[in-house]
């Protein structure tokens, strides 16, 4: 099972972008599934997109258009690009694995997560 650290949160104005990565140790990167979730105070943890071993990704309507993800299974890295961010993306954005090919939106089939950084996205 790999663990994850996170990089790359901060406070950015309305409009902006930010990008996220996320490291990968122990385990086998290549033969996870990688995904980004996020938790608004008081909300649930939400999917906000991954990428399969495959190389396959997904992302959630919400801000499909608006991000992009890669991984690079060389350096154990999985990053995520952000922007037009509008407010109500403030939140903890963590890193999941899977060791399956299939991606999913549900965080219940994820075993290994990153503490997550925190976003804030100003007015």
């Amino acid at each position: 099972q790999v663990q994850l650290i996170e990089a790359g949160g901060g406070v950015v104005q309305a409009g902006g972008s930010l990008r996220l990565s996320c490291a990968a140790s122990g385990g086998t990167f290549s033969t996870n599934t990688m995904a980004w979730f996020r938790q608004a105070p008081g909300k649930e943890r939400e999917f906000v997109g991954g990428i399969s071993w495959t190389g396959a990704p997904g992302v959630a309507d919400s801000v499909k258009g608006r991000v992009t993800l890669s991984r690079d299974n060389a350096k154990s890295t999985l990053l995520l690009q952000m922007s037009s961010l509008k407010p109500d993306a403030t939140a903890v954005y963590h890193c999941a694995a899977r060791v399956s090919a299939i991606l999913s939106p549900e965080t219940t089939d994820f075993n290994s997560w990153g503490p997550g950084p925190q976003v804030t996205v100003s007015p």
